[in-house]
């Protein structure tokens, strides 16, 4: 078991998964191992789905768990144990995609006000002021802000890919102030507790769920959910999609496009066939 495991962790590495994506799979991997207590190698199409169904129905996995461990268990026979006809016809779930809430302008500002830190505070702003994951930001080092060109370098994103975005005034002076209350030593622009890492995403959510509850805010908000509104608010800026695109990272313009559901002024302002309607008796009743 120890021995597949190793060797499942080597291809992901060689593989270049991001490493996230290696704990996911290495851990739902773990999970249908344990669940047989045998080799996989010895096991059948027939075991793999008993596993997934026993997920689905006994333990009420939520979709997106049992589409992680369906793409872990996939890795597993098709790259590391060279068996892909036993996951060949595994099913995918459907996976819901529901909107996202998101913050006003008004509601951003009131949120950050409210973080205590001022080292989690300039972190937050950071992943809204350039539409970042709370791992992009949390993981920034000191020559990534380029002042003088006024972007910043986000390195090995997701799916490995680089990007600039903007560097906004507004987020320079609150770097340069963090810069001159904490002077970090090393390359990490905002270090962690241990030598040579960068603060803990934890540390961050936690630190904005204690702000959420001093504002009394009721929407679902998470530090992603900053990236949410980063973008809608720069579709509502008249900012182009494509651009938008770049900013984010997004390798598919439709993941960008979805930021058009939920731009409530694009959608206020777009108008109603009905408008052209002529109508011989009015609209205001008899």
């Amino acid at each position: 078991m120890g021995t597949i495991h190793d060797r499942m962790a080597e291809d992901l590495r060689l593989k270049n998964y991001a490493a996230g994506t290696k704990d996911q799979y290495l851990r739902c991997v773990g999970h249908f191992m344990d669940f047989f207590d045998q080799s996989p190698r010895g096991l059948s199409e027939g075991n793999i789905r008993s596993f997934l169904v026993h997920l689905t129905d006994k333990e009420k996995a939520s979709p997106p768990t049992v589409k992680m461990h369906v793409a872990a268990i996939r890795f597993l026979y098709s790259v590391t144990l060279r068996q892909p006809k036993k996951v060949a016809n595994m099913l995918l779930p459907k996976v819901p995609h529901p909107l996202p809430d998101i913050l006003s302008s008004s509601e951003v500002g009131h949120l950050l006000d409210a973080v205590d830190s001022f080292k989690h505070r300039v972190i937050l702003m950071t992943a809204y002021g350039a539409g970042m994951r709370i791992g992009e930001a949390c993981s920034l080092t000191t020559v990534d802000i380029d002042s003088k060109r006024m972007v910043i370098h986000i390195r090995h994103g997701k799916r490995g890919k680089d990007r600039y975005v903007m560097l906004s005034p507004v987020l320079l002076t609150a770097l340069r102030e963090y810069w001159r209350q904490f002077r970090p030593s090393g390359v990490e622009l905002f270090p962690g507790d241990k030598p040579q890492s960068c603060v803990s995403q934890n540390a961050v959510r936690a630190a904005m769920k204690q702000a959420l509850k001093k504002t009394g805010i009721k929407k679902r908000v998470t530090p992603h959910s900053l990236r949410h509104a980063f973008a809608t608010h720069l579709l509502e800026d008249g900012a182009d999609i494509r651009v938008i695109q770049e900013l984010l990272g997004h390798g598919s313009i439709r993941s960008t496009a979805r930021y058009t559901h939920v731009s409530t002024k694009h959608i206020a302002q777009t108008k109603s066939p009905l408008d052209r309607v002529s109508f011989n008796g009015g609209v205001t009743g008899a």
